[in-house]
């Protein structure tokens, strides 16, 4: 490809109110071009390096034996309202009437429409195991898209589904598909790590989620570097304090003026934070008001109020007004008095006596809170989230927190799908048995994001040989006064091309500066540079991207590289 009839340009300066490198370079380098939130087209380069990233996914799928196949993405909303999840699932989904009137959603997975295909197709055991996948475009409206291709609403994934006898099957295919996805990754250059994860809307038993660690990523890990423990903070339990054993004391009203954060209650008493009682206030996606308390020194999870409620539509922050209406006070609110609310305490608020908890008054608090003592939860739970330095549940050794970006993930959905469509089979037994289904993800996009995240440096990106959009960068300098350096790079272009290796040809009349810009910031594995300079020491000049490794090869030796592939042993410059 000559980069002179490449559809692309490159900027010159950073994009405003770009915070990742991903989503800058991305921009700057011609990959990528917004549409609108959330919302990207795929130049060239980014289509072709995408194509790429779906390759290697193919390849291990396929290995495992999936076999591929595509899915609508256009369902009738009826699919959905079968299982349940279309009345689960908030705003994200896209929800629309086609001209006959039907209601029709856009599909943000598919395990409905694998379900329904299996209830056709699949009637005896001998038909199992199987598994199918393909590659297809998902839109999610999430409500904050952001790091250009890190979390958007429109995106490919891979989704893969396992069809199952038994859960002994399953587990089967879920350690294929567990290291068929770290084969997946390690081939596109990511370091990721398996974290349990939550199973969200997706149901089931259990799930993994492929992170790679990055300091803008949304996820909060909890990792033990001693035992290797990794979990999603949403569902990680590590350990907790005993509290020091004490008598119930009497209830004690004292006056608290302006401290409605735990920080300032907790100075104004001179008590440490771990002596109150936190409250957070929430309201369902099916309009339940929820009163969460947890210890001052811990935050409430909300994934795990969520699985604990059962909320439909998960959770929102309570207004003021809704606070007042249940008779609580914002700032100085706690369970004592409070009316028409489900109640939710942490299992160490339970355990840890005489806490300091909201009057429900302005301007005031209550000492000696005991639970039950003094108010009846309706639900007793761990919904703290876990805290760097607490035991891991392992080795009792200090957990470490990080932040991560979800690359794949993997569910065992069980048979609450097959179930839900009638996907049944008739076993050896002469009984019809429901088919047990696994489910697993991989957003292509995000995975290029992160690819750029991890190979760039300050020039530009710099391509893993597995997944460049071209194996090789040719530039030329000085073509246009030199009809001999012309010629050798439309050759070395054309041999290429005939070999079926395809490389970028920059045969633009640009200045030698532009051009190397250009080929840092692109990021091709291999930039060969052919300049008189070059030809006088020998042939041309061959530097490794990622490393700037390089050297002066001979025109005979590079035509030969280019016709039977770009791997060139350049030594380290001297």
């Amino acid at each position: 490809m000559r980069l002179s009839q490449l559809f692309f340009t490159s900027l010159r300066d950073d994009p405003a109110d770009v915070e990742m490198p991903s989503h800058r370079l991305l921009l700057r380098a011609g990959y990528i071009r917004q549409l609108g939130s959330g919302i990207y087209s795929l130049l060239p380069l980014g289509f072709r390096v995408t194509r790429r990233v779906e390759q290697v996914v193919r390849e291990e799928m396929d290995r495992i034996g999936s076999q591929e196949m595509e899915m609508p993405v256009v369902h009738p909303a009826e699919v959905w309202k079968e299982s349940g999840r279309y009345y689960k699932i908030g705003p994200e989904m896209v929800r629309f009437k086609d001209r006959g009137d039907r209601d029709m959603v856009l599909a943000m997975t598919h395990e409905e429409v694998v379900a329904l295909l299996l209830r056709d197709i699949v009637q005896s055991y001998r038909q199992l195991p199987m598994m199918v996948y393909h590659f297809q475009t998902k839109f999610r409206d999430e409500p904050r898209s952001r790091g250009g291709l890190i979390r958007v609403r429109e995106f490919v994934m891979k989704d893969a589904y396992s069809c199952d006898r038994d859960e002994a099957g399953l587990d089967a295919n879920y350690r294929l598909q567990y290291a068929a996805y770290e084969r997946i990754f390690r081939r596109l250059g990511l370091e990721a790590i398996a974290v349990g994860a939550d199973v969200g809307i997706m149901g089931g038993s259990g799930a993994h989620e492929f992170m790679v660690l990055n300091d803008f990523g949304e996820d909060t890990l909890v990792l033990c570097e001693a035992c290797n423990f990794a979990d999603n903070q949403q569902i990680a339990i590590v350990g907790k304090p005993d509290p020091t054993p004490e008598d119930a004391l009497p209830m004690e009203d004292v006056e608290t003026p302006d401290a409605t954060t735990i920080d300032a209650l907790a100075t104004l008493l001179d008590i440490p934070r771990s002596k109150t009682a936190k409250a957070a206030f929430f309201v369902t996606g099916d309009d339940r008001f929820i009163v969460a308390i947890v210890r001052g020194d811990y935050d409430v999870n909300e994934t795990k109020l969520v699985n604990v409620v059962k909320a439909r539509g998960g959770l929102r922050p309570a207004t003021i007004e809704e606070i007042k209406a249940r008779g609580m006070e914002a700032g100085y609110g706690s369970p004592l008095g409070a009316r028409d609310a489900v109640v939710v305490v942490d299992e160490l608020v339970v355990r840890s006596p005489n806490l300091v908890a909201g009057a429900n008054r302005v301007g005031w608090h209550v000492k000696n809170v005991n639970v039950p003592r003094d108010y009846t939860p309706d639900h007793i739970a761990e919904i703290t989230n876990a805290r760097a330095g607490d035991p891991c549940p392992n080795c009792g050794q200090p957990v470490v927190l990080r932040q991560g970006i979800e690359v794949g993930n993997i569910f065992k959905l069980g048979t609450d799908f097959s179930e839900a469509f009638g996907a049944t089979f008739l076993g050896e037994d002469g009984q019809a048995h429901p088919v047990v289904m696994g489910s697993y993800g991989i957003g292509l996009g995000r995975n290029v994001a992160c690819i750029v995240e991890a190979h760039h440096d300050e020039k530009g990106i710099a391509w893993p040989d597995e997944v460049a959009p071209y194996a090789a960068h040719l530039v030329t300098i000085g073509a246009n006064r030199d009809p001999q350096i012309a010629e050798i790079g439309d050759r070395l272009h054309e041999i290429a091309a005939s070999a079926g290796r395809d490389i970028l040809y920059d045969d633009r009349d640009e200045s030698a500066g532009v051009k190397f810009t250009d080929a840092e910031l692109l990021g091709m594995p291999w930039i060969v540079t052919v300049s008189p300079r070059s030809i006088a020491a020998g042939g041309a000049e061959v530097t490794r991207r990622a490393t700037g490794d390089r050297s002066t090869v001979p025109l005979e030796t590079l035509e030969r590289w280019l016709r039977d592939g770009f791997e060139i042993p350049v030594p380290a410059t001297a």
